[in-house]
Formats: structure tokens, sequence, C-alpha cells
């Protein structure tokens, strides 16, 4: 089972009442200590300040080169207002990094890029969790402020720390694509996980349709429908940044953008075909409990047939008249018992030539 949660439990009233860009944390668990790390870096250095504070942002934000500032967890806000309000972050900005209930999107400002988008990890190889990640690109420096697990960048930052290849001579709008490429790439697992659930249902619909069976067709189409919604509106994220369409992407960074919306086109379609492939299991179960039930009224039905005219003889012979003569014979009783199997013996040959039994 998938544990995202869809905001039955989303705090949205605790921000009845207050005015635009008040920094309240909305999202359905506890919210986890805030920890702030800066990496600094060019193309021959890097350096990374792992539990920072505010003083060591101002100082590391005056530097020259790149950063890369990432907080985890959103439970300090006085902390994420400091550092949006040092760095000229919009107030509506910091209010929507708290509000963890957003479809993905981008916002264009006059200096930076302000994009939503979602990540989904893989948990125990049979379902995944979600989180929303913010992301803010200025000319030098990203932002990325996450609910409570960062290791979706581990790839990202191994690369920052021990390649002076390609993500170190590019600009921080480079680094935004190694970011979302490896959000994608973990979307793919979580397809791999999927699928395998399907199969496993395809053969257990054919095999044997329990009741459980049930259960797990809607639990993966309920996943198939969160999937949805928090995947597709992230293609026309990308297809924007890969158009041209914003000054801090550079021409380079656009072509491994269009990458990224080629994968995110493939897991689109797979999407629309495990949906498909989930209904179809629907309907291949459902069919087979209406086959078992029918074989059971079948059967149920040829065993009352077969006892209608036993019932009949039986009851006939029942009845308190007093002048029966078969009744006085001696051999009544067991003819009228050869006379009820042999009529039960002839109805089951007949069945059985109609192929009913």
């Amino acid at each position: 089972m998938s544990k995202y949660m869809i905001s039955r439990t989303a705090k949205f009233s605790s921000k009845s009442g207050l005015p635009p860009g008040t920094p309240v944390y909305t999202g359905d668990r506890t919210p986890e200590d805030s920890l702030l790390s800066i990496i600094c870096y060019d193309e021959e250095s890097y350096k990374e300040k792992i539990e920072a504070n505010l003083d060591d942002f101002r100082e590391l934000s005056g530097r020259a080169g790149k950063r890369w500032v990432n907080i985890t967890g959103l439970a300090n806000t006085q902390m994420i207002s400091g550092i949006c309000s040092l760095s000229g972050i919009h107030p509506l900005t910091s209010e929507d990094i708290l509000s963890t209930h957003q479809r993905p999107k981008i916002e264009s400002f006059d200096d930076y890029i302000y994009l939503v988008i979602k990540v989904i990890l893989p948990e125990n190889n049979r379902g995944f969790y979600s989180e929303q990640a913010s992301i803010i690109l200025f000319k030098d420096t990203v932002f990325t402020f996450l609910e409570y697990d960062d290791s979706v960048f581990e790839p990202v930052k191994k690369r920052l720390e021990y390649s002076k290849g390609r993500i170190r001579k590019n600009g921080a709008d480079y680094l935004i694509y190694a970011i979302i490429d490896s959000v994608v790439d973990e979307y793919f697992k979580i397809f791999e996980i999927i699928g395998d659930r399907l199969e496993e249902i395809e053969e257990s619909v054919i095999t044997s349709p329990e009741p459980d069976i049930l259960e797990e067709i809607y639990s993966i189409r309920r996943d198939l429908i969160y999937l949805r919604r928090s995947i597709l509106p992230l293609r026309d994220v990308v297809a924007g940044l890969s158009k041209g369409e914003y000054d801090l992407m550079d021409a380079n960074t656009e072509i491994f953008m269009r990458d990224v919306h080629d994968h995110l086109t493939q897991i689109s379609e797979t999407i629309e075909t495990y949906r498909d492939l989930a209904a179809g299991l629907l309907d291949i179960y459902l069919s087979g409990i209406s086959n078992r039930m029918n074989e059971v009224m079948k059967v149920l039905t040829i065993i009352a047939t077969i006892f209608i005219p036993l019932t009949f003889i039986a009851g006939l012979y029942g009845m308190n008249f007093n002048y029966m003569p078969e009744l006085e014979h001696p051999l009544a009783y067991p003819a009228v018992l050869v006379l009820m199997a042999a009529m039960a013996i002839a109805m089951v040959i007949y069945f059985r030539k109609k192929e009913w039994l």
C-alpha cells in the first residue's frame, strides 16, 4: 500500500483569516526539524556546510561561485522565512513552500523561477511515499525545500562532489536539470513496482480470483490516479523549461530538459497503459466471480431439479387417504424407492448428455 495520504488531513484551516504570504505549514504529517545544508561549488572546487544556520547562510551567500541551498524539514518556519527574506524571495513563494498539497507548477518572478514538483520514492518494494519539493532558481543559486527526506538528491550531490565535468562547468540552471532528472528516474522505479503487482494480480485473477484481489486492484487504481495527478502536470512544467520561455535557462540546458520531457511522456503513457490494464483486470475478476457463481447456481439448480419429481412422489404417498391400494402391497415400499432411484439416475444421464452437468 502506498503512503501518500491524499490531503485527507491537510491543515488548511490553520491559514484561515491570515493575510496572504503568511508562512504556515499545511502538511498532513508531523513536520521534521529543519536541516539546512549549503553547497558552494565551481569548476575546480566543492565545499559543503552541513547543519548550517542563518549566519552561515549570510556568509556563504556572499561568496563568488554557484550555491545549492537545501532545507529538509519544514518545522522551522522562522528559519525558512529568514532565508526567503534574505534572498529576496516573494512572501507568496515562501507561503507556497509550506503549503505541501499543491500540483506541480512553475512561476516566474523578476529574478528567479519557482517550481513545485512531487518526489515519489519506493517503499518496501510494494508501495511508495510522496512529498513535495519546492525548487527556486536564481542566476547562481538553487534553493530546494523538502518535507522530510532528501535521499533523492544524493546522486546529484555525489556528482557535484566527485565530478569536475558538466555539472560543475555549467550554471545553476543545469543543477535544476540534474535535480529534476534524479526525481524522474525514481518515477521509473515506482512503475516497475506497480508493473510487478499487476503481473501478480493477473496470474491470481486467472487461477484463483479471491476476494482480497479486488482490494489490491482498487489500491493500484488509487495509486495510479495519484501518480497521474502528480506527474502529468510536471510534463508541462518541463516543456516550458525546454522551449526558451525563461531567461534563466541556458539554451544548452534546454536540450537536456527536452530529454527529461521525453521521459515524462513515456511515464505518462505507462500510466495510461497501467490504468487500462487495471480496469481490464477488474473486469476479468468480476467475470471470473460471476462465472463461479453461475457454476454454483447450475449445480444447485440440477440438484433441485432432480429432487422435484422425488419430492412429488414422496408427497403423493404421504397423503393421509384411507384407500390407497398400493400401500397394502408388500413390495410397495421397495418399489417406490427403486422408482425414485431410477428417475434420479435417468435425469443425471440426461443432464450429462446435454452437457449441463
